[in-house]
């Protein structure tokens, strides 16, 4: 098992069939993580009725109620990680995010030698469509802002379309991640800079949903805002490196 892709759910049931279809359609052994926070409009059910098609390459895992996109993504990276997955992706369900783009996140981190792919909006070959320029703006301003307090150097901070090697996943202490909406793609890109991980943006564009409601939100908006500061001052406390317990040395006699 080399390549899973994690999605998280909540009312997607106009593009879920969809955007599982497209991922498997690849042909390239990419497995399906769906994590749904309780969809009233059926989302999980209909994951479960499409399992059986796609040759146990999609996996469920349903929680109860909104738990937020951060506590998502950090169940799913557990998972992948305790399962062997080498290769752990962040894609949203309402293509948003290309599927046809996955082969070239996984190939940056594969062969190009990053650790952690970014697909990005803003840099040269990226872009976005169907986008109102007062959603660009706020976007690339919000990019701006954070690598100015952050020093991340990474062009399209909140970009939520990423590949992780394993290495990146179990070296960050998850439990360590603070946000859990429009911060935590920050966060996770600040973290794994900060311990040394290379960083790689790979253009791509960017096309706003067609079906079913975006999740943004003020409240959101507010946590990146008010988040950054926050990230700048834990910083100074938080080394984001996951404990590894030491092995004890065996009692007894030696051979």
């Amino acid at each position: 098992m080399e390549k899973l892709v994690i999605i998280p759910t909540y009312n997607e049931k106009e593009n879920v069939e969809a955007i599982l279809q497209a991922v498997y359609d690849l042909q390239q052994n990419f497995h399906v993580l769906v994590i749904d926070d309780g969809s009233p409009d059926g989302t999980a059910e209909i994951v479960r009725g499409l399992q059986p098609r796609f040759n146990n390459t999609v996996f469920l895992e349903e929680r109860t109620g909104k738990q937020g996109l951060g506590t998502a993504y950090i169940f799913g990276f557990k998972w992948a990680t305790k399962r062997g997955y080498r290769f752990i992706f962040e894609m949203d369900a309402d293509f948003s995010h290309n599927p046809k783009d996955l082969p070239r996140l996984y190939n940056a981190c594969k062969a190009e030698g990053a650790d952690v792919a970014i697909g990005s909006r803003y840099v040269s070959g990226g872009g976005v469509y169907n986008w109102p320029k007062n959603r660009i703006a706020l976007s690339k301003g919000g990019s701006l802002y954070t690598r100015m307090i952050l020093w991340t150097p990474v062009r399209d901070q909140t970009a939520g379309f990423v590949c992780y090697k394993k290495e990146v996943l179990e070296t960050i202490n998850l439990d360590e991640i603070h946000f859990v909406g429009y911060a935590f793609q920050i966060e996770m890109k600040f973290a794994a800079w900060k311990l040394g991980f290379k960083l790689k943006e790979v253009p791509i564009q960017f096309t706003d949903r067609q079906y079913g409601e975006s999740k943004m939100n003020h409240g959101i908006i507010k946590e990146g805002i008010l988040g950054v500061l926050k990230l700048r001052w834990y910083s100074f406390f938080t080394n984001y490196r996951r404990r590894v317990k030491s092995k004890a040395k065996p009692v007894g006699k030696t051979v």
